[in-house]
């Protein structure tokens, strides 16, 4: 990501939080075939220190992405949206794009299939957790755990992480409220986001 100070995102409890409310992430490999990504859920697991995720990987891309041989990059991106520039003063026309994004490196660890059983039923309880009548995996055991055969598990901890939370911090106050009660109607997670970091 471009180097700008004024957007840096530098405590791993920011980043944990993106990654906490954004789980759906893309994962990224430079294998010894070219570039590879794929798009699988991120669960932040809070029990561990520092920054850990798990995940899956549906057979066979943790082939194609040689799983667990390299650093990976994993994109969370958090609300995002374009920022006309009618918003701003009168001469200003240089539109721009705001966003919440972390970038995470690591190398994944590849779970056993015990471990991916148990780290398949932990993201299931997670996702069901705030759906009515949730289900889980323990409900069908048997057939979920064939179902579970035909994935990957990886648990991989975040040695270094690029991040940004760019909300126009470089308008002055007025700008900065009138994008942000433009995006209160249109987009109100990346209006959330510009009052936390305008705090």
């Amino acid at each position: 990501m471009r180097h700008t100070p004024r957007y840096l995102m530098t405590d791993p409890l920011e980043v944990a939080r993106l990654i906490r409310g954004n789980p759906w992430a893309t994962f990224v490999s430079h294998t010894s075939t070219g570039l590879v990504a794929s798009h699988y859920p991120a669960l932040l697991l809070d029990d561990e220190d520092g920054i850990v995720i798990a995940s899956h990987f549906g057979r066979p891309d943790e082939q194609l992405h040689e799983l667990g041989r390299h650093e990976v990059l994993v994109i969370i991106q958090g609300p995002h949206d374009y920022v006309s520039p009618s918003l701003y003063a009168p001469g200003e026309l240089v539109p721009t794009w705001n966003h919440v994004t972390a970038h995470l490196y690591g190398t994944p660890e590849i779970l056993s299939e015990e471990e991916n059983y148990a780290m398949l039923a932990r993201l299931t309880d997670h996702f069901e957790s705030g759906t009515p009548h949730g289900r889980s995996l323990s409900e069908d055991e048997a057939g979920t755990r064939r179902a579970a055969k035909g994935t990957v598990g990886l648990r991989m901890r975040v040695d270094r992480f690029d991040a940004r939370a760019k909300l126009s911090q470089n308008k002055p106050p007025e700008i900065r409220e009138s994008i942000t009660a433009r995006f209160t109607e249109t987009n109100p997670a990346l209006a959330a986001e510009m009052r936390r970091w305008q705090a």
